[in-house]
């Protein structure tokens, strides 16, 4: 059973997710749309849930109080969800600790599939998410550029994420088995499954993808 706190100031929201999780047996589901911040602490030391599902957007909260409220709990996983963001607020909620993130349009079996992710350990990002963080430059939201993007979810392993920066640090597959104590065949089988994963053809493109844009930093 994993327990799940959804904060989310819009009604809709609120009621639509955990309805949707309500109806399945492998969650135990409360929420609150208490936009105060200190209120929210409290409610989470009540409920003590595995797993907060976040729209830090429609509760008003900033990077910093997300970054406190993770450092508080440090067993709690968030999983943002909120409408679409900038790609600096958005980078800056991963970088302040938010494990997983999806927009709101994503389906039920996405956000079943990030809540499962995440209680995990794993990083999940809807594609969308993905897209605009790993481009260079700010990009304008349009329905011609949310078109020909896929809102499929990718999840990346912590150990995965080991790799990553490994491979960004210019390390070989033998270095990195010894540093991880790993056969090089298994980082070899972890480097392929990070390029499907990120639909990325080599090294470099991993590089780029993970630190230019500091995507995967934990």
């Amino acid at each position: 059973m994993i327990s799940v706190l959804i904060a989310d100031k819009n009604y809709l929201s609120r009621l639509g997710l955990f309805t949707l999780l309500n109806t399945s047996s492998n969650f135990e589901v409360d929420y609150t749309d208490d936009d105060n911040f200190e209120n929210l602490v409290s409610c989470i030391k009540k409920n003590k849930p595995k797993i907060l599902v976040l729209d830090f957007q429609s509760l008003g909260f900033n990077a910093k109080q997300i970054s406190l409220l993770i450092k508080t709990f440090k067993r709690l996983q968030v999983l943002a969800i909120t409408d679409y963001m900038s790609k600096s607020e958005m980078q800056s909620a991963l970088d302040s600790g938010v494990r997983s993130y999806l927009l709101k349009e994503c389906d039920k079996d996405e956000i079943i599939e990030a809540l499962h992710a995440t209680y995990n350990g794993e990083r999940f990002l809807c594609g969308k998410v993905a897209y605009f963080l790993s481009n260079p430059e700010e990009i304008q939201v349009s329905k011609p550029v949310l078109d020909k993007v896929s809102c499929q979810g990718l999840g990346i392993t912590d150990r995965e994420l080991d790799v990553i920066r490994l491979i960004s640090e210019g390390l070989s597959n033998k270095l990195i088995a010894d540093k991880l104590e790993l056969s090089t065949h298994t980082v070899n089988t972890h480097r392929k499954n990070i390029m499907t994963k990120l639909d990325i053809p080599n090294t470099a493109g991993i590089v780029m993808f993970a630190v230019k844009n500091n995507l995967l930093v934990a």
